[in-house]
């Protein structure tokens, strides 16, 4: 006789308050038999401050160093009929974190797939950035190599709606630096600590907004958003007013 396979749960977990986990996440990790944690630690003093107790559950190790060795491994626990949830530090899986292969496997295998909603810096950050939100582009955490990444910003422009990055505050200056040469009037808004007593947007073009952390020391990650506009023509620049007869 072959077991019903388990379910795979994809939680979202606070980004800094922990009071927007929501109903159902907290329901989810408090009764799945297998929770994959981008850091064990990390979910277990969330847990804690939960008040969820650890009870007989498995606490799985799964982030970019060990996703593709551990995904076969979880798996074998859904194809036991046990259902495993995935989270990461803070946020919703798969979005600039693990689960990728872990979701792709067990859709291949047939094996339910559950997203359980909750919090996104990106989605978090756009809503209150003030910025156009009925198009974005999100694409995480820019190239390390300067050549890339210096390419990528020069060639977002307005049909890309407003771009999302998430960037290690210590390399935001930079990243600013190189998004003025190509854009220099573009919409930046940068948002840090959110969800947390130190909350902070910053809106501005990327030199007004460097000038507006010059000097101090920012730490984790932070959420760059950028509205290229697209520059008025005038009527000399091909002869016309640029509109159709």
């Amino acid at each position: 006789m072959t077991c019903e396979t388990g379910a795979l749960y994809v939680v979202a977990t606070p980004i800094g308050n922990v009071e927007d986990l929501t109903p159902r996440a907290l329901s989810v990790l408090s009764t799945v038999s297998v929770l994959a944690c981008e850091d064990t630690r990390h979910t277990g003093v969330l847990l804690k401050r939960l008040n969820v107790p650890h009870g007989e559950r498995k606490f799985v190790a799964y982030h970019d160093a060990n996703e593709q060795r551990q995904a076969p491994n979880l798996l074998a626990f859904l194809e036991r009929g046990l259902d495993v949830a995935v989270v990461t530090n803070a946020g919703t899986p798969l979005v600039s974190d693990p689960g990728y292969r872990l979701v792709a496997a067990a859709r291949a295998a047939g094996i339910k797939v559950v997203p359980v909603p909750g919090a996104c810096a990106a989605i978090a950050a756009l809503s209150a950035s003030g910025l156009p939100s009925d198009r974005f582009t999100f694409l995480g955490f820019p190239p390390v190599k300067s050549g890339r990444r210096q390419a990528l910003l020069a060639a977002i422009g307005p049909d890309h709606g407003t771009c999302i990055f998430y960037v290690p505050a210590r390399s935001l200056d930079r990243l600013l630096g190189e998004l003025e040469t190509p854009h220099p009037a573009a919409r930046v808004v940068v948002a840090r600590e959110m969800t947390k007593v130190f909350e902070e947007f910053v809106a501005g073009t990327p030199a007004e907004c460097r000038a507006a952390i010059a000097g101090r020391t920012l730490k984790g990650e932070v959420t760059l958003l950028v509205n290229v506009v697209e520059p008025k023509r005038s009527r000399d620049d091909d002869g016309d007013s640029g509109y159709d007869d």
